[in-house]
């Protein structure tokens, strides 16, 4: 099982240097193949006895240049123009198998990151040390152990951080304690209602901090570009951003975490965020809890604890079904937080209630299964 461990990186101005240049190297590099590979694949569709374009291929024709035409790649580790390439290539594997959508030129700012290979560094303790660069400190100590496989060392703001790929054979983990199953609704005025009455209310980062995002924004728009002030104005956003996500993955890490821990089998819904989303009223909320992230880390964790994630249909109507009876409810808006079942006069909390009919799914799949 790979796992990454992202971990914040202590450079000095030289590394920090260092950084930017390799970075921007390995984005001119996958902007230079992406172009490539675009015009050899509309030649080799006109004519196929000419080679199919392949990241492989492309590493060759540009080791083939570099030396006579981009000297100054030179300068940083091989592996950062390297390894864009081959994640180039990954890009357009998906691409052709449905999996995500045709890869876009990277962009200087956003995505200033850069690979190496793990025969390029090597950890020890706090430090990493970076080819043509030495040792780097590190925050914290790598806490997983196994084979490390590569590293990704990337810019958030004016921060730069290392994810390092562990290979992990066996995790040692306690199993989750068995507190039987738990349902999990996702909302927008609480993250996440449990089956047995428990509200977790997000942090609702980005509302929280919504005046001083726009504060920002407007004094960066008055700045003149390119001048130092207009930098430093950007430099202030992005902090504010990298620290409205900071937010919201801490809030996800920790109720996923308890999920995890406490419960065998959590049964959550299969939610249509990208639909959700259209709703031009509740966009902004939605995104802002980060419904996909949770399932992502929902998953990993209960892996490890040897636990269970159960799906729910995405058209299973946990809120309109009354979970003492099982009456379903024609409509119910979503004003209305609370209801009475018409049939067994049972009092509703509107998301306590979903929870329990998800909670309830897991238990009628294990009868069937028994029958």
């Amino acid at each position: 099982m790979l796992l990454a461990h992202k971990i914040a990186l202590d450079p000095n101005n030289v590394q920090k240097t260092y950084f930017a240049r390799a970075a921007g190297t390995a984005r001119f590099a996958y902007n230079w193949a992406l172009n490539q590979w675009g015009e050899q694949y509309g030649a080799w569709k006109d004519d196929n006895s000419l080679p199919k374009p392949s990241q492989m291929a492309m590493r060759r024709e540009l080791n083939a240049v570099k030396h006579t035409e981009f000297p100054w790649m030179k300068e940083v580790t091989k592996c950062a123009p390297q390894m864009a390439i081959i994640q180039l290539g990954e890009a357009f594997k998906n691409f052709f198998a449905g999996r995500a959508k045709y890869p876009v030129f990277r962009k200087k700012g956003i995505h200033d990151r850069f690979s190496i290979t793990n025969d390029q560094f090597a950890v020890n303790g706090k430090k990493i040390r970076i080819p043509l660069l030495g040792w780097v400190r590190m925050r914290e100590k790598l806490r997983f152990t196994g084979k490390i496989m590569s590293a990704t060392i990337s810019r958030v703001a004016d921060r730069w951080f290392v994810s390092i790929a562990v290979d992990i054979c066996e995790i040692h983990l306690p199993a989750a304690e068995n507190q039987g199953v738990v349902g999990v609704d996702l909302g927008v005025s609480a993250l996440a209602t449990l089956s047995t009455g428990e509200k977790i209310t997000g942090p609702k980062a980005h509302t929280a901090l919504l005046k001083r995002l726009r504060r920002l924004s407007r004094s960066l728009s008055k700045k003149c570009k390119g001048s130092a002030n207009r930098n430093k104005a950007k430099r202030k956003l992005a902090r504010l951003h990298a620290r409205i996500g900071q937010l919201r993955n801490d809030a996800l890490h920790k109720l996923t975490s308890k999920l995890a821990g406490n419960f065998k089998t959590v049964v959550v819904e299969n939610l249509n965020v990208k639909g959700m989303m259209k709703n031009g009223k509740l966009a902004k909320s939605i995104a802002d809890m980060g419904f996909f992230e949770f399932r992502r880390q929902l998953g990993y964790k209960t892996q490890m604890r040897a636990g269970l994630v159960m799906v729910a249909d995405r058209w299973f109507a946990s809120s309109k079904m009354c979970s003492s009876c099982g009456h379903k409810l024609e409509t119910l808006s979503l004003s209305i937080r609370s209801w009475v079942c018409p049939v067994c006069g049972k009092s509703h909390d509107r998301d306590v209630n979903a929870a329990i009919n998800l909670r309830n799914i897991a238990a009628s799949t294990a009868s069937s299964a028994e029958s």
